[in-house]
């Protein structure tokens, strides 16, 4: 079971793993062990809640893919537990970066001290400058 927050948890059988064998250095142990593990998360499938899904398939991210499937591989470490708990970490940091729903911005003002501060320093500035040019006769 995977706790996102407390009123959101994804159960085991909604999470889909295969150990995998892993790309890369590992001498022997890359050829007979596999450590790497294949995460599937099926969005459409999950039981999460309508607006959290709606926000993770908008999401522009190259591990989820057009069926709405989140995949994951996790391959970083030699052991497989510890690909397993990378790969379960990952899509929690996944999941609860789309359920924060973004404060929609406000359009400011500039205040009117601060426009008037601004058109001041112009001024202060322009008769520096014209100070330093030739004196005509």
């Amino acid at each position: 079971m995977l706790t996102i927050s407390h009123s959101i948890i994804i159960a085991d059988d909604e999470i889909d793993m295969h150990a995998i064998r892993a790309r890369g250095a590992g001498g022997q142990n890359v050829n007979k062990v596999s450590s790497a593990i294949h995460l599937r998360f099926d969005i459409r499938a999950s039981s999460l809640p309508a607006d959290c899904k709606e926000r993770l398939l908008q999401l522009r991210d190259r591990r989820i893919n057009s069926d709405g499937v989140i995949i994951i591989k996790a391959q970083q470490y030699r052991s497989q537990d510890k690909n397993k708990t990378d790969a379960l970490k990952r899509l929690h940091e996944l999941i609860s970066a789309a359920i924060v729903i973004p404060k929609k911005r406000r359009p400011t003002r500039k205040s009117r001290g601060s426009i008037k501060r601004r058109l001041e320093s112009k001024s202060k500035r322009s008769r520096i400058k014209s100070l330093r040019k030739k004196v005509s006769e």
